[in-house]
């Protein structure tokens, strides 16, 4: 591979997860600012949902449930159907231009049902790009394992990079002209200080979907300076036929696997409680995190991954797969362990707080990624694309899934307090500890993997 070539590629990976980066983690606490219920569903479905589970689709949930929904279309239909009918880099121009385009608008749409559509249309035709920018990637390689980590170490460096735009978008511009800065020192220490606070600051959240949109639409351009990969064909191919999800179903039968599968929802949910929580409290009294500061925090989290993953191989060589994975999981648990106590113990410091975000690291390499490279070494190669599609469902479907339908409705009622106006985070994130830590014995009681990798038939 050239190095032209390889540059596309490292920069096709950077836009393609910049704008999931983008509007992500601040989307959590605009919704509520446009009035959307986190309790109840919109009124057209109101009357045909039974009042006990009628909180599961609110307004909320439903917008943010559009993605985790759009992955379980995506690993099932959509993926494979654009896989087999198109060149791969026009597909992904045309997703972009058109998903590009919708979620642009939702920087101006404020009813439910045209939000709710919009973000919807956005998401089914950005899963399957994540797939498809894979295939882009593979097709170009001759040495995938040396090659592809370089290469999707960008999707990592294009999430960080998402969230500086907000240091200076979530300025209060106007404060800063009354305090009148004199030099360029002064007016930039002025304006990365001085912050949007409260519902001006949730307002302004709106522009993650003016970046997130101008990303998609710029990547929908470049698409074409792509190498061409053309349709990939079915016939004689077993990891394209629709066989091989039944075998992929079929190794469930497996206790270890299907103790694996069950856990990945399980761990999903818990990754999904930090990013439907984190932003709002940085920003609340407790831990006081400037908006304008919340989401580079957060992405101390991505850069933690990326120096993870260089030490992953080494520590699966000493630990192996079940001790990494438990580490992985009582990540989580650590991290809002610290999220629930530090304000008690340290109230007005936010160090430690914003120092845990390093585990982000951990969580994800130790768990999720040694998760693809266990079901790749373990699994059977003639249904291991469709399983590495099965643990997905799991990881990005079903386990956001259930975070999104419940996490608003946790927040905003369950642990509200009405009588201060306020949520008892540490109330709240003893849920997502708790579940942390019970997976990880499960993983520690129940799950034997086999010492050596499956057979390539």
């Amino acid at each position: 591979m050239s190095g032209a070539v390889r540059f596309k590629l490292f920069l096709m990976m950077v836009l393609q997860f910049f704008i999931w980066g983008a509007w992500l983690p601040l989307i959590f606490g605009y919704l509520p600012s446009l009035g959307f219920s986190s309790s109840n569903p919109p009124a057209l479905l109101a009357n045909f949902l039974p009042a006990s589970i009628a909180w599961l689709f609110s307004e909320q949930s439903l917008i943010l449930n559009a993605f985790p929904v759009a992955a379980i279309i995506g690993m099932f239909f959509s993926n494979q159907f654009a896989d087999r009918n198109f060149a791969a880099e026009r597909f992904l121009g045309f997703s972009h231009l058109v998903g590009g385009l919708s979620i642009l608008a939702l920087g101006w749409v404020t009813d439910f049902w045209s939000f709710f559509g919009l973000m919807l249309l956005h998401c089914l035709l950005y899963v399957p790009t994540i797939s498809i920018t894979n295939s882009i990637a593979f097709a170009q390689m001759k040495d995938p394992q040396k090659e592809f980590g370089i290469i999707r170490m960008g999707g990592t460096i294009g999430w960080i990079l998402a969230a500086w735009p907000f240091v200076f978008i979530m300025v209060d511009w106007a404060k800063v002209a009354e305090i009148n800065p004199q030099g360029i020192g002064q007016w930039f220490t002025t304006s990365l200080s001085t912050a949007l606070e409260g519902e001006a600051a949730k307002h302004a959240a709106r522009y993650t979907f003016v970046v997130a949109g101008s990303a998609s639409l710029a990547l929908a351009f470049f698409s074409f300076l792509l190498p061409h990969t053309p349709p990939k064909k079915a016939e004689g191919d077993a990891e394209l036929s629709s066989f091989a999800w039944f075998d992929a179903i079929k190794l469930l039968a497996k206790p270890f696997v299907f103790v694996l599968w069950i856990v990945s929802l399980m761990d999903s949910f818990v990754h999904n409680c930090y990013f439907s929580w984190t932003a709002e409290f940085l920003m609340s009294d407790q831990v006081g995190i400037a908006s304008n500061w919340v989401t580079p925090v957060m992405s101390i989290g991505q850069v933690a991954e990326i120096l993870t993953m260089f030490v992953l191989g080494g520590v699966l060589a000493k630990l192996g797969w079940k001790w990494t994975m438990i580490l992985g999981v009582l990540g989580h648990a650590a991290r809002f362990a610290v999220y629930a106590y530090s304000p008690d113990y340290f109230p007005g410091n936010p160090a430690f707080i914003i120092l845990v975000q390093v585990l982000h690291g951990i969580c994800y390499a130790f768990f999720f990624a040694t998760v693809y490279i266990f079901v790749d070494e373990h699994l059977p190669k003639h249904a291991r694309s469709s399983a590495q599609g099965l643990f997905n469902v799991m990881i990005l479907g079903m386990g956001a899934l259930l975070a999104y339908s419940i996490c608003p409705y946790l927040k905003n009622t369950v642990f509200f307090d009405v009588e201060k106006q306020v949520t008892n985070f540490k109330g709240l994130f003893m849920v997502p500890m708790q579940l942390a830590i019970l997976a990880s014995v499960i993983l520690l009681v129940c799950f034997w993997p086999p010492k050596k990798r499956a057979g390539s038939s």
